[in-house]
């Protein structure tokens, strides 16, 4: 589910690889309220930022459903800086990729989950012997949305009682940019992600062709 969706954004995520010096990209996560507000300050600000892909993700982990919205723009460095304002005012997890990373460092990805899925592909990319490196790195200062989804089913009364035995209140969600060392381990590290239910998007497939 998460692969094809990826599909459809790297064709919605075109821009253009001759980049400004005073232009930044920048990946905004968190709830879905918070992205609400971005993206509605994103559109008003007409001309100076492009949002480049928005998703809302849910993710089915034992009894609990994880949600959480992230968004990637690319615009003007003043106006992504408001954008941060708002994402940290609010709790929310914010990088902001300058030019010099996506020119020095080789076969960048952006990886957005909670961060115990985070662990788990830390652990399997490495007992494959995939090399890579943390690049930028940040977290919610806030909760991302759970719910228990077993209890649906319920009466309200026998779920007001069980919900809060198996409520979720300390997931975390990282947004992280990595550099892949091989360009061929690249298609390897998105299908590790892709199993451990982390959104991976490789950051090549954002530009277009000359």
């Amino acid at each position: 589910m998460i692969e094809s969706k990826i599909k459809v954004l790297r064709k919605a995520a075109k821009v253009s690889t001759t980049q400004s010096s005073d232009k930044l990209w920048a990946v905004i996560a968190g709830n879905e309220d918070m992205v609400n507000s971005v993206a509605y300050e994103s559109i008003a600000s007409k001309d100076l930022v492009k949002i480049l892909f928005r998703e809302h993700v849910t993710i089915r982990d034992s009894f609990v459903r994880k949600r959480f919205d992230f968004i990637m723009v690319y615009g003007d460095s003043n106006k992504i800086r408001d954008l941060s304002l708002i994402c940290k005012d609010n709790g929310g997890a914010f990088i902001k990729i300058a030019p010099y990373y996506v020119e020095n460092e080789p076969n960048l990805v952006l990886l957005v989950a909670p961060e115990d899925a985070m662990k788990k592909f830390a652990g399997e990319a490495e007992k494959n012997s995939i090399g890579f490196s943390f690049i930028l790195e940040d977290r919610t200062t806030g909760f991302i949305e759970t719910d228990v989804y077993l209890t649906e089913k319920l009466s309200g009364f026998i779920r007001n009682i069980v919900d809060p035995l198996f409520k979720v209140t300390d997931v975390v969600l990282v947004t992280l940019l990595i550099s892949v060392h091989e360009r061929e381990d690249v298609r390897r590290i998105c299908e590790i992600a892709s199993r451990n239910n982390i959104f991976a998007v490789d950051f090549k497939d954002i530009f277009e062709e000359e």
